[in-house]
């Protein structure tokens, strides 16, 4: 195969633009495993004691990602999102107003393999979230494993990012949703990690059918359901055959139930060149905020409300991607799948 290089008269912006792409597939990638072992070597080291009241500290503030977290603008506003932004381009589109007095769940979909379009828009303000939803703070919610990282969770925490639920009570759902004043938004990329495993170009199937804990808690709390949709989300790696029962997949499985962890085998393009590595391909991102479902008040949902608001949002999902398919690049015949 003959590769193809990248040309050595690149714009110094394209250059800053994959830099900065490059440094969230580290952070990504290799940032946690880094971010331990320097905590392994700082207890190991003559510095031992700043390792042993850092531990200390940990430990008293082990449940911050399930009560709000510690996010900071200053993270959030870095000049790296906007390169970061800039490199698919990465957009954001508002349809409807948002009340800043509620609370929000926002469902995210497709998964994708490294939810690039949940982070982009709601772990940073390089596509001006607090701009077009004044009065909300966004939280992408996150398997637990990630805050179990030295170091790494508190950088994590900066973007606004939380435990995903389920975790032992209370969740941080439900601490976001049941604010007394409003003003959260707890993002969840439903499909969770099963999806992220069928995430490559084309793909529109969506784990949904059994994804009703975000519906309960809804109902519970009286959150507002907003289903959104991130067109172009799958477009940005490859991956190797894993089809359902191969070898491959069922060992994916195995991993992901011992871990919590989706390990999709991904590929796209390189930093030098355009044949193979592990940067995202430059597609265009546009995720769309579709219009809020109310929710009443639902203390002790029974299954069957469970299972009605749940079909409801289903249908909503699938409006909202037909609404917008075209405009993104989609067949007539192109339609979304929930398995």
């Amino acid at each position: 195969m003959k590769i193809e290089f990248a040309p050595l008269n690149i714009p110094l912006r394209r250059r800053l633009q994959t830099v900065a792409v490059l440094q969230w597939i580290f952070s990504f990638l290799g940032l946690a495993q880094c971010c331990l072992a320097a905590f392994v070597l700082l207890a190991l080291s003559d510095w031992w004691m700043v390792a042993l009241l850092y531990a200390s500290w940990l430990w008293l503030d082990w449940d911050t990602p399930t009560s709000g977290g510690r996010r900071s603008h200053w993270v959030r506003s870095w000049s790296v999102w906007n390169y970061f932004r800039d490199y698919f381009p990465l957009k954001l589109i508002k349809t409807v107003d948002l009340h800043p007095e509620r609370n929000y769940i926002f469902g995210f979909h497709p998964h994708g393999v490294l939810v690039a379009g949940g982070f982009g828009n709601f772990c940073t303000e390089a596509t001006g979230f607090s701009r077009l939803f004044p009065g909300l703070k966004p939280h992408l919610l996150m398997l637990p494993f990630w805050f179990r990282v030295p170091i790494f969770r508190d950088y994590i925490m900066c973007g606004g990012t939380l435990v995903c639920p389920p975790v032992r009570p209370p969740s941080s759902l439900s601490y976001l949703v049941s604010h007394p004043k409003g003003g959260n938004v707890a993002v969840i990329a439903v499909g969770g990690a099963p999806e992220a495993l069928d995430a490559r170009p084309g793909a529109l199937t969506l784990q949904m059918r059994n994804r009703k804990g975000f519906i309960k808690l809804a109902l519970k709390h009286g959150a507002q359901l907003v289903p959104v949709f991130s067109f172009g989300e799958n477009e940005l790696f490859d991956q190797m055959a894993n089809p359902v029962g191969s070898s491959l997949r069922n060992l994916q499985n195995q991993l992901q139930s011992i871990m919590g962890v989706a390990f999709p085998l991904f590929h796209a393009r390189g930093v030098f060149q355009y044949n193979f590595g592990l940067m995202p391909y430059r597609k265009s991102i546009h995720t769309v905020v579709g219009r809020p479902i109310l929710v009443a008040q639902t203390p002790s949902p029974s299954r069957e409300d469970i299972e009605s608001l749940h079909e409801v949002y289903l249908q909503s999902l699938s409006d909202l991607f037909e609404q917008h398919k075209h405009t993104y690049g989609y067949s007539e015949d192109q339609h979304l799948t929930f398995i």
